[in-house]
């Protein structure tokens, strides 16, 4: 099985608005192995655009020294949130040759012509333009994107497959010109490479489906005349601030290094898959505790000693879990049926029997929350520089600033206890 995820740009860190679909379809793509498939997870990194030269003239560094440092950034940052199913990540800038190859073809089968800037994709010769979100070519006035506002354009939302080198830019050679791709080809020519016209799955966020998905549609169908492109498109709904999405335009954003500085990646993966992958999201930190709470519930429940006998069987849960997973992958299902499994084995206070903990085993193959790593349990050095400070405070008698550094402790999501051998720091409150 074919899974084709659009990747980053890589002009800045990553938010968390990049995590919630990265995180999403990574648990997808454990569950279709866990299911039997043998999937192949390719994702592309865009690592030439507009805003890379931008910030790079900005900064006064080569472009490519910062597309480099920020790959890496985005690739640490899948890391530390347990991102694995991934097997292949691929760099525009390492596809150039099949970007040049297919705008060629589009070229010679007339649906692509050139003007003085560049190489477009005339969308009046494409007659689905739009199938998949809806809109018709008429409605793509609108769908300028990235590098596509052009003189000399047949009609205004035509967009860019190669743009011709200006002055100081990156530029490879092309039989029409040295210069560089545009942003929607790079994804058809990997995909091309990799899977051929036709695949199974080709999944991203939302704001993704007009007009780049649109667009990667009207390439790969030209050149191929096989349809469909891909057999299902999955789209992730957005992450919001106070109900305005996380963006880096509108500088709300919450990169995910810092989420992690204070929270665990724990935390953000029951955030992210405990709703829908299409629904939209909105993040605070008042649903932050509540997952951590959530996580508390499983870990109490855990952390008993696990008995072999009782009367609950996990068998029922296992179906309900499985079932809301094979219906559109509904995550917020499945996990509750996790938890009136957990409420009901609290009510009788029964600890976890083997069979139930299997069954939890498998569940967090995809989900990656149920049970703590050695790692998750680290506490960050500013938590333990606050620790230490109330400790003085104490040792001083200044119980009124201890307190208040207890509170700001609490707050930033973890728990401080006195023992005798001294403060003892849990994550969670």
């Amino acid at each position: 099985m074919e899974l084709f995820v659009c990747g980053p740009t890589v002009y800045d860190f990553s938010h968390l608005g990049h995590a919630r679909t990265y995180l999403a379809f990574d648990a997808l793509a454990k569950y279709l192995n866990q299911k039997g498939y043998k999937v192949f997870y390719l994702q592309n990194i865009t690592d030439i655009d507009d805003k890379i030269i931008n910030r790079a003239k900005k900064e006064k560094i080569f472009w490519k020294n910062l597309s480099r440092k920020f790959e890496k950034e985005y690739l640490k940052d899948l890391k530390s949130l347990n991102i694995t199913s991934v097997n292949k990540y691929l760099k525009a800038t390492s596809s150039i040759k099949e970007i040049i190859s297919q705008t060629k073809r589009l070229v010679k089968k007339d649906f692509a012509y050139q003007t003085k800037d560049g190489i477009y994709y005339d969308i009046s010769k494409f007659k689905d333009y739009g199938k998949l979100s809806g809109r018709t070519a008429l409605q793509a006035e609108d769908a300028v994107s990235r590098i596509d506002q052009a003189k000399g354009k047949r009609n205004k939302g035509d967009f860019c497959l190669w743009k011709l080198s200006r002055k100081g830019e990156p530029k490879w050679k092309a039989p029409f010109g040295e210069g560089r791709p545009g942003w929607h080809i790079e994804d058809t020519a990997i995909t091309e490479k990799y899977f051929g016209p036709q695949y199974d799955i080709h999944a991203g966020a939302r704001d993704l489906i007009f007009p780049h998905h649109e667009a990667e549609i009207a390439q790969m169908e030209a050149l191929s005349g096989k349809k469909p492109m891909a057999k299902y498109w999955l789209h992730t709904g957005f992450l919001t601030v106070k109900g305005r999405k996380m963006s880096k335009s509108l500088a709300n954003f919450i990169t995910i290094k810092d989420f992690l500085k204070n929270h665990s990646a724990r935390e953000l993966r029951l955030f992210v898959l405990k709703n829908h992958y299409r629904s939209p999201i909105d993040y605070s930190e008042k649903e932050i505790k509540q997952v951590q709470k959530q996580l508390k519930r499983i870990d109490e429940f855990i952390g008993k000693p696990p008995t072999t006998n009782h009367k609950l069987p996990a068998t029922d849960y296992k179906n309900g879990f499985e079932k809301a997973l094979e219906d559109d992958f509904n995550t917020p299902k499945a996990l509750a049926a996790i938890f009136k499994l957990i409420s009901k084995a609290n009510k009788r206070s029964l600890a976890p029997s083997k069979e139930i903990l299997e069954f939890l085993k498998e569940a967090d193959e995809i989900f990656g929350f149920i049970f703590k790593t050695k790692k998750e349990e680290k506490i960050p050095a500013k938590i333990k520089n606050l620790a230490a400070q109330r400790e003085k405070y104490r040792q001083e008698k200044k119980w009124r600033k201890a307190d208040q550094i207890r509170k700001k402790i609490e707050n930033l999501g973890f728990q401080i206890k006195d023992t005798k051998e001294g403060p003892e720091i849990k994550k969670g409150c």
